[in-house]
Protein backbone atom coordinates (compact mmCIF):
# COMPACT_ATOMS: atom_id res chain seq x y z
CA UNK A 1 0.00 0.00 0.00
CA UNK A 2 1.30 3.44 -0.96
CA UNK A 3 1.86 5.96 1.77
CA UNK A 4 -0.18 9.16 1.53
CA UNK A 5 2.73 11.37 0.38
CA UNK A 6 3.64 8.98 -2.46
CA UNK A 7 0.01 8.71 -3.50
CA UNK A 8 -0.32 12.50 -3.69
CA UNK A 9 2.95 12.78 -5.62
CA UNK A 10 1.82 10.16 -8.17
CA UNK A 11 -1.54 11.91 -8.58
CA UNK A 12 0.17 15.25 -9.23
CA UNK A 13 2.57 13.62 -11.71
CA UNK A 14 -0.39 12.03 -13.51
CA UNK A 15 -2.08 15.45 -13.76
CA UNK A 16 0.99 16.87 -15.50
CA UNK A 17 1.30 13.91 -17.88
CA UNK A 18 -2.42 14.15 -18.66
CA UNK A 19 -2.08 17.87 -19.42
CA UNK A 20 0.65 17.06 -21.97
CA UNK A 21 -1.21 14.13 -23.53
CA UNK A 22 -2.34 15.73 -26.79
CA UNK A 23 -0.39 16.03 -30.05
CA UNK A 24 -0.93 19.80 -30.30
CA UNK A 25 0.23 20.30 -26.72
CA UNK A 26 3.37 18.30 -27.41
CA UNK A 27 3.97 20.43 -30.52
CA UNK A 28 3.52 23.57 -28.42
CA UNK A 29 5.98 22.33 -25.80
CA UNK A 30 8.48 21.49 -28.52
CA UNK A 31 8.11 24.98 -30.04
CA UNK A 32 8.63 26.60 -26.64
CA UNK A 33 11.96 24.81 -26.14
CA UNK A 34 13.60 27.80 -27.85
CA UNK A 35 12.09 30.28 -25.40
CA UNK A 36 9.07 32.44 -24.76
CA UNK A 37 6.55 32.92 -27.58
CA UNK A 38 3.27 34.77 -28.06
CA UNK A 39 0.03 32.94 -28.84
CA UNK A 40 0.03 34.30 -32.39
CA UNK A 41 3.43 32.75 -33.20
CA UNK A 42 2.52 29.47 -31.48
CA UNK A 43 -0.74 29.22 -33.46
CA UNK A 44 1.02 30.00 -36.74
CA UNK A 45 3.80 27.49 -36.04
CA UNK A 46 1.48 24.59 -35.27
CA UNK A 47 -1.15 25.58 -37.86
CA UNK A 48 -4.12 25.95 -35.56
CA UNK A 49 -6.59 28.70 -34.64
CA UNK A 50 -5.59 31.01 -31.80
CA UNK A 51 -8.71 30.10 -29.81
CA UNK A 52 -7.82 26.40 -29.99
CA UNK A 53 -4.19 27.08 -29.08
CA UNK A 54 -5.29 29.30 -26.17
CA UNK A 55 -7.44 26.46 -24.81
CA UNK A 56 -4.50 24.05 -24.92
CA UNK A 57 -2.18 26.63 -23.37
CA UNK A 58 -4.65 27.20 -20.55
CA UNK A 59 -4.69 23.49 -19.72
CA UNK A 60 -0.90 23.44 -19.48
CA UNK A 61 -0.76 26.64 -17.42
CA UNK A 62 -3.31 25.19 -14.99
CA UNK A 63 -1.20 22.03 -14.68
CA UNK A 64 1.89 24.13 -13.89
CA UNK A 65 3.80 23.23 -17.05
CA UNK A 66 3.78 26.72 -18.57
CA UNK A 67 3.79 30.23 -17.27
CA UNK A 68 2.35 33.26 -19.02
CA UNK A 69 2.74 36.99 -18.99
CA UNK A 70 0.74 39.69 -20.67
CA UNK A 71 2.38 42.51 -22.62
CA UNK A 72 -0.24 44.88 -24.00
CA UNK A 73 -2.68 42.80 -26.03
CA UNK A 74 -0.26 39.89 -26.40
CA UNK A 75 0.13 36.95 -24.04
CA UNK A 76 3.50 35.21 -23.97
CA UNK A 77 4.13 31.66 -22.78
CA UNK A 78 7.24 29.81 -21.69
CA UNK A 79 8.15 26.50 -20.11
CA UNK A 80 8.17 26.63 -16.33
CA UNK A 81 10.66 23.79 -16.13
CA UNK A 82 12.42 23.14 -19.46
CA UNK A 83 13.52 19.75 -18.15
CA UNK A 84 10.00 18.55 -19.05
CA UNK A 85 11.39 18.11 -22.57
CA UNK A 86 13.66 15.34 -21.27
CA UNK A 87 10.50 13.29 -20.81
CA UNK A 88 9.84 13.48 -24.56
CA UNK A 89 13.41 12.47 -25.35
CA UNK A 90 12.86 9.38 -23.24
CA UNK A 91 9.59 8.61 -25.03
CA UNK A 92 11.35 8.94 -28.39
CA UNK A 93 13.99 6.47 -27.20
CA UNK A 94 11.20 4.06 -26.22
CA UNK A 95 9.58 4.44 -29.64
CA UNK A 96 12.87 3.73 -31.40
CA UNK A 97 13.36 0.62 -29.28
CA UNK A 98 9.82 -0.52 -30.06
CA UNK A 99 10.56 -0.18 -33.78
CA UNK A 100 13.71 -2.28 -33.41
CA UNK A 101 11.83 -4.91 -31.41
CA UNK A 102 9.06 -5.04 -34.02
CA UNK A 103 11.59 -5.38 -36.83
CA UNK A 104 13.24 -8.29 -35.01
CA UNK A 105 9.86 -9.94 -34.49
CA UNK A 106 8.91 -9.39 -38.12
CA UNK A 107 12.23 -10.89 -39.31
CA UNK A 108 11.71 -13.96 -37.15
CA UNK A 109 8.23 -14.45 -38.58
CA UNK A 110 9.45 -14.43 -42.20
Amino acid sequence: MLNKKKQILFEKQAQIVTAMAHPLRIAILDFLKNGEQCVCKIAKHIGSERSNVSRHLSIMVNAGILQSRKNGLNVFYKLKAPCILDFFSCITTCLKQNIKDNEKLFNVMI
